[in-house]
């Protein structure tokens, strides 16, 4: 790894977070940021690595990609799974959640009257992926769960215990269940390790899709938690360059991955293959130390998602989707002041989009349970007064849109 001046950067003391943050990240000053949970925003400290470390491989890339590469690798690994206390060996690098969640799915040999199940949470893209599993032979079955906010903990719980005692396993058949750590939309934790522990009584794998835990969730153990999968993207809340995601398989079900995805010229395992960006993470996890590390990081962010949240449900007279905080890490959920009768459209997502970049602001918005709702990722560089503003913008928003689908109405 290069050798980085981090004094171009920082100075010796921790910084206070906030707004003096943004110095350190190459945002536009204006851009109002409540979304890191998308896509994340890479430190310039970070980014600074990935040139140096960009420049090194292209210097020579035979020496650093066939020799350099793989004990930075394995250092990497170390580091990593002790943060999520895993077993190195137990760990690799993948390019998204996306891809691991691929990788696990389609190298299972599935058989007739097998059985995936997900929710009706789950990650757009991760649906797709069962959808198109089930969908050709030999036709695992997708069993989907429906989950609904405002709910529990141990509604969710007794919800998904149910349901899988319902759709027992026919004779040799497998049962995998795909459970979100951190749901996308809304944007809220789940109960996954107790979920996980009935998987382990009635016999099924789980398929944690942790896209938006590592960095987020404090104290992670997978050793203790002990999923038969799980995956985690390490640019949305770990600060590292965009895209790579940390793929866990317990020594027990590493022989059940034949092949990484696309499959690799030694097809060997995934983790051998080389990925470039997993090689640009060493910085994001000295530069959280340099932060403070982990725990204070997060308790920033997470108290002040709690007030921003309640504080932009006032400003637009809604309500908060989790009041008692049960399922809010650093995400919150807000209602928005539009009708439940008005339904998403393809048309009304571009419009709320563009009109939030016309206000050089973003925080996500969807609709779920007949309500329109908005997800505000916190970041160390945020301050109450984002929500605020971001408020202000909402109302504006959304009576613009109703405006709009007003006149439409008037003049069909």
């Amino acid at each position: 790894m290069p050798t980085i001046d981090w004094q171009k950067h920082f100075k010796e003391e921790q910084p206070e977070f906030g707004h003096g943050m943004l110095k350190y990240y190459s945002m536009d000053p204006e851009y109002i940021n409540l979304n890191s949970g998308s896509y994340g925003t890479t430190p310039k400290p970070v980014q600074t690595a990935v040139e140096a470390l960009s420049a090194r491989i292209e210097s020579n890339p035979d020496l650093f990609l066939r020799k350099d590469y793989f004990p930075l690798l394995s250092d990497l690994r170390e580091k990593l799974a002790a943060l999520v206390n895993a077993k190195a060996t137990d760990i690799v690098l993948v390019h998204n959640a996306s891809m691991g969640i691929n990788t696990i799915l389609r190298n299972i040999e599935w058989e007739e009257g097998d059985v995936i199940f997900a929710f009706t949470t789950t990650y757009g893209s991760v649906s797709a992926t069962i959808k198109n599993i089930s969908d050709v032979p030999p036709h695992p079955t997708a069993s989907i769960i429906t989950l609904n906010y405002p709910t529990t903990h141990a509604e969710i719980v007794e919800q998904f215990r149910k349901h899988v005692q319902e759709h027992p396993a026919k004779p040799n058949k497998k049962r995998v269940a795909v459970i979100d750590s951190i749901i996308s939309n809304p944007g809220v934790l789940l109960p996954w390790k107790e979920m996980v522990k009935i998987c382990k009584e009635e016999g099924i794998w789980s398929l944690v899709d942790a896209a938006h835990s590592i960095g987020q969730e404090v104290g992670l153990n997978l050793t203790e938690a002990d999923p038969d999968f799980w995956v985690s993207n390490c640019h949305k809340w770990l600060s590292g360059k965009r895209s790579c995601a940390v793929l866990y398989v317990p020594e027990r079900n590493q022989h059940l991955i034949k092949s990484s995805i696309p499959t690799s010229t030694y097809y060997i395992s995934p983790k051998d293959r080389p990925e470039p960006n997993s090689t640009f993470l060493e910085q994001p996890l000295e530069y959280r130390k340099w932060l403070g590390g982990e725990e204070k990081i997060n308790a920033y962010c997470h108290d002040l998602a709690i007030e921003g949240g309640k504080r932009l449900a006032e400003i637009l007279s809604t309500r908060l989707l989790d009041p008692t905080g049960e399922s809010t890490l650093n995400m919150v959920n807000v209602g928005l002041p539009l009708p439940g009768s008005i339904h998403p459209t393809l048309a009304l997502s571009i419009s709320l989009r563009d009109k939030m970049f016309e206000h050089k602001a973003y925080s996500q918005f969807y609709y779920h349970n007949g309500e329109w709702w908005t997800r505000c990722s916190v970041q160390v560089w945020n301050e109450l007064e984002d929500f605020e503003k971001l408020g202000q913008i909402w109302l504006q928003v959304c009576a613009a849109v109703q405006e709009e689908l007003k006149a439409e109405k008037d003049a069909a």
